[in-house]
């Protein structure tokens, strides 16, 4: 943790829920907590003055898969290093990484692989825990996971899952053999239960929310949708108070015109992830994801071989900034970003510019795109000014 920092900045993005703009305000950070929130100059001389942009919240990230060329599911030490080292070149402070479909014994040993690596990642985005995307996931709604992999979740298999201790998230289809008996056991045992790769109707998924899921991935990909007659997931999720729909805001999975619709429907309840492959932060050409081959292309995300979209290769500075040049306030957009999935998986001292919470900030500036990044106090990226 570092010592004592003071940053004076044009505009600060702080408070309580529905976030309110200082202009202009200052941020004091004493060892990796930040002390004191106020507006206008501070007393004394700033050790950092920022210049145009908004100083915001770090960003969590719900969902990556990797990037900078690593797929995180069988990344090395040396992968590992890479990603949560660069993470806040894009304003990622903390994240969860997420490991598709395999089976089972396979996705226990990449636990058991990663809880071997994260006590050596002493730098960098904070890893949260991990994200299983899969294997309890509907075959019609599969998207690029295996079809042979997937399967009805079973108390045995969730105990192994579970055993490591690194679960944070689990994205399963609740109108499986036995999915809402996953959903209480995975909710009971504290881990955020997520609607996602399902063919379930829109009673089916507040059923889900009913046995304690309270969010859904990848909002209108690989889900049923919002048809007046059969309303499935996505109808469920913008409706339900108590879902919180993941959307990757790349304006290719999502056209802008249903982006726009997110935020009317869900409001604050919109969580913002990049759904990020090896891809992502690199020029196009042949990755993986899962094991299996994908291409990103010179436009648009990354391609398994028989064109099914797999993963993106977004930013989650730049889906902020996406969804706030639709016409989405600043302040919500970065909300999604911050605050909401801080809040979703349980850590209120990340998220937010408030006395009290841990001083992982970034400095985004006017073109919405990250220019410094502090985590704990201590610049993690950008140029000392």
């Amino acid at each position: 943790m570092g010592g004592e920092i003071l940053i004076a900045a044009d505009r600060v993005i702080a408070g309580a829920r529905r976030s309110r703009t200082l202009r202009p305000g200052y941020v004091r950070v004493v060892r990796g907590i930040i002390t004191e929130v106020g507006e206008g100059r501070p007393a004394g001389s700033p050790d950092v003055t920022l210049d145009g942009g908004t100083l915001v919240p770090g960003l969590i990230d719900l969902q990556v898969n990797g990037c900078f060329g690593h797929d995180l599911a069988s990344a090395t030490p040396e992968g590992w290093h890479t990603v949560v080292s660069r993470l806040p070149e894009t304003g990622v402070t903390a994240f969860l990484p997420t490991f598709i479909t395999a089976p089972v014994d396979a996705l226990v040993a990449a636990l058991g692989r990663a809880g071997g690596l994260l006590p050596g990642l002493r730098t960098g985005a904070r890893v949260l825990g991990i994200h299983l995307e899969g294997p309890f996931l509907s075959e019609r709604r599969r998207g690029a996971h295996r079809a042979e992999w997937l399967t009805d979740p079973t108390a045995e298999a969730l105990h192994a899952l579970l055993e490591p201790g690194l679960v944070r998230l689990v994205t399963l289809a609740p109108e499986r053999a036995g999915g809402l008996a996953a959903v209480r056991m995975l909710a009971d045992a504290g881990v955020l239960v997520s609607v996602g790769h399902s063919d379930a109707t829109a009673d089916q998924a507040a059923a889900a929310a009913d046995a304690g899921a309270r969010k859904v991935t990848h909002l209108f990909n690989a889900q049923t949708g919002i048809d007046h007659r059969a309303p499935g997931v996505a109808a469920q999720a913008l409706a339900d108070p108590r879902l919180h729909p993941g959307l990757i805001a790349d304006l290719h999975h999502v056209p802008a015109v249903v982006c726009r619709l997110a935020f009317a429907a869900a409001g604050d309840r919109v969580v913002l992830v990049s759904d990020a492959a090896a891809a992502a932060g690199m020029p196009p050409g042949g990755y993986e994801l899962g094991g299996e081959p994908i291409t990103l292309p010179a436009h648009g995300p990354p391609l398994r071989d028989d064109g099914t979209v797999a993963g993106s290769a977004l930013r989650l500075d730049d889906a902020v900034g996406n969804v706030a040049r639709l016409g989405v306030d600043l302040m919500t957009a970065v909300d999604a970003a911050t605050r909401t999935p801080a809040d979703l998986i349980g850590r209120p001292d990340l998220g937010r510019i408030a006395p009290g919470a841990t001083a992982d900030l970034v400095w985004l500036g006017d073109d919405v795109r990250t220019r410094m990044t502090w985590i704990g106090g201590v610049r993690a990226f950008g140029e000392e000014l």
